[in-house]
């Protein structure tokens, strides 16, 4: 392995630490409707656990309430079922075909705890671009020891990934703050 390899490595490594924590924040609740939301629900399926989004459209009808349109006439109910009792506090109406799924206000001292669990999702995603970090740096210094690479090498690659980490990092800081302005918003 050579240092761009290594570079080019934790550089993707860290790329993909970002989305998986995007991924986490759109499951955490704000004000707001949003159909990722529903993402970790599954539904009984002829025996099978599926993802809510293989057996229904889920949409939004206006800023605080999701739709949910069932592709097969029973499903309805099983839907409707797997929805409230979730850990999502969420209390959906039938109406026909149709599913709406109300988003409540949150309360302040739920806004509060939801800002919590924000920020301790970005701590963690910086604990995994830090552990990214020394990783590359070892296996720089490994390629040092096996001299296959110098230690002016090891200077600069240890300077450049402490770039790439930071730049990752601010993009963490960027986006916790903006869920948490999304959260405290009434």
């Amino acid at each position: 392995m050579t240092i761009a390899d290594i570079k080019q490595n934790a550089q993707g490594k860290m790329d993909q630490s970002i989305q998986a924590f995007k991924s986490n924040l759109t499951k955490i609740r704000t004000g707001r409707a949003n159909p990722a939301l529903l993402d970790t629900i599954h539904v009984e399926y002829y025996g099978n656990h599926v993802p809510l989004s293989q057996v229904a459209n889920v949409s939004l009808l206006d800023a605080r309430t999701i739709s949910v349109q069932p592709w097969e006439k029973g499903m309805g109910a099983k839907i409707e079922k797997a929805i409230r009792e979730s850990d999502l506090g969420l209390n959906p109406a039938s109406m026909g075909d149709l599913i709406r799924v109300p988003m409540p206000p949150m309360s302040e001292e739920r806004r509060k705890e939801m800002t919590k669990i924000v920020r301790s999702e970005g701590e963690n995603a910086k604990i995994a671009i830090r552990n990214l970090r020394r990783d590359a740096n070892e296996a720089v210094k490994k390629l040092v020891k096996d001299k296959e690479a110098t230690e002016d090498d090891q200077k600069r690659t240890e300077a450049d990934i402490q770039k790439v980490t930071d730049k990752h990092i601010a993009e963490i800081d960027v986006l916790v703050a903006s869920k948490e302005k999304d959260i405290m918003e009434v």
